[in-house]
């Protein structure tokens, strides 16, 4: 392994939130949570001012908003978090040909191999230079990891959070890494978590100790060597320049078989809304759904059901895992399950309407245009979701705070105008069409 602290990981604060913030002055230093806002939709991304109220990523949106009534709740816009992403990922292949993206907003990037960096000074220099390239081209903070491996650097990264920068200097990775929960290494999910506290073991001091042998008799040949290694600071793993995915997936292996046919099928739900999240924060949608069953004598199975067309709904895989599952007999008991998507796409319009129908919010109106008395139904063709840009013909460009009851509440501002005012329209009004987002940063490019 290399000694130099040459790889970078780069990760975006709060980024979906964070570009609705750069976007809309009057959300900057508020709650503003991102996500479907339909009955069943999930928290994309929360702002660092909303997780202050218990809002995370992953959590139902019905719980976000109890915990947080008064936040900003935005249906996501991928068109633009992509535009944005690859703004940043310019950035990161300017500084070497190696650059391995985990999701739009995060990162490895070998230093060495661009020749950018090759010891603790340099590497700082060009990480501290990346983080103000960032902030000059599109108004946003990220947080930069430097150290000599992936999994060390990815450990700094999210101690950086949010908006800093984090060198792990050579000789210093073992006391660093000792007092850290297992679960901070790659590969330690719930279940080997678990399995490795019901064996005396917490930390990462103490799986070392415990010693390679011991951690092939818990956890296997194969997971027991990689977890000592990395236990020891020791991760050869290189970084792999971009490759298209080919598949988005998940699974859990348990420590007692599971038997009880409901308590599969929940497994199944909960994998498939994980399935989904993932698909969901790399921009993608798929058509192909696959679920994968470990059976209790190790034999495993595969099915899978083609859609129509690419989706990204949580109900639509979700209900599609649940029929692949009644053909497959697990009455001996499941050792491994795990769903994915493949025949992958990037997100269509399509996809997202259907992730956003259902769940706009109304917004207290601060003026209401005197077109506005007589309450109308909306037309089936004139959807307005909660974030999304829109351009008036007398008051220009602004975004939709709220819909409802025929009416739309638009706020008009720009990324680089002050906090704008808020006017309310019939759904309907011909002088109000929705419009493309504008650049975050004057002349930095959509």
């Amino acid at each position: 392994m290399r000694n130099a602290p040459t790889i970078l990981h780069l990760d975006m604060d709060a980024f979906f939130a964070s570009v609705e913030q750069a976007s809309k002055p009057s959300l900057r230093g508020k709650a503003v949570v991102v996500g479907g806002l339909g009955p069943r939709g999930v928290v994309a991304t929360a702002s660092y001012e909303a997780r202050v109220f218990g809002v995370h990523s992953a959590m139902p949106m019905a719980q976000a908003r109890r915990l947080a009534p008064n936040a900003a709740y935005l249906v996501p816009r991928f068109a633009l978090y992509r535009s944005v992403s690859e703004q940043v990922m310019a950035l990161l292949q300017a500084l070497s040909p190696l650059v391995e993206p985990l999701s739009l907003d995060e990162a490895f990037v070998d230093l060495e191999a661009g020749k950018t960096a090759w010891d603790e000074e340099s590497a700082r220099l060009a990480g501290t230079k990346l983080r103000a390239d960032i902030l000059a081209g599109t108004g946003l903070t990220g947080s930069v990891g430097l150290a000599a491996s992936k999994m060390l650097a990815k450990i700094a990264s999210e101690q950086a959070k949010p908006d800093g920068l984090v060198l792990i200097e050579p000789g210093t990775e073992r006391a660093l890494l000792g007092p850290m929960s297992v679960r901070t290494l790659p590969g330690v999910g719930p279940a080997t978590g678990d399995h490795l506290r019901r064996a005396g073991i917490t930390t990462v001091e103490e799986l070392a100790e415990a010693g390679e042998d011991e951690l092939v008799r818990l956890l296997g040949k194969a997971h027991g060597h990689a977890l000592y290694a990395m236990a020891l600071a020791r991760d050869d793993r290189p970084v792999v320049a971009e490759r298209e995915a080919k598949s988005v997936s998940v699974e859990d292996t348990y420590d007692v078989d599971i038997h009880d046919r409901l308590r599969v099928g929940l497994e199944v739900q909960r994998l498939a809304d994980r399935c989904v999240r993932r698909l969901r924060g790399a921009g993608l949608s798929g058509r192909t759904i696959v679920l994968k069953v470990r059976r209790y004598d190790f034999s495993t199975l595969t099915r899978s059901e083609t859609l129509r067309g690419p989706t990204d709904d949580p109900a639509v895989i979700r209900e599609a895992a649940a029929r692949l599952l009644e053909s497959v007999d697990t009455t001996g008991g499941v050792r491994l399950l795990g769903v994915g998507v493949s025949g992958l796409a990037d997100y269509t319009q399509e996809d997202l309407f259907a992730q956003a129908a259902g769940g706009l919010q109304l917004a207290e109106p601060e003026e209401v245009a005197p077109e506005a008395g007589e309450e109308q139904p909306e037309p089936a063709e004139r959807h307005w979701r909660a974030g999304h840009d829109v351009r008036h013909a007398d008051y220009g460009h602004g975004w939709v705070q709220g819909s409802g009851l025929g009416r739309v509440t638009v706020r008009f501002e720009t990324p680089d105008s002050e906090p704008g005012r808020v006017r309310t329209f019939l759904v309907d009004d011909p002088d109000l069409e929705a419009a493309d987002p504008l650049p975050l940063v004057a002349d930095a490019g959509p």
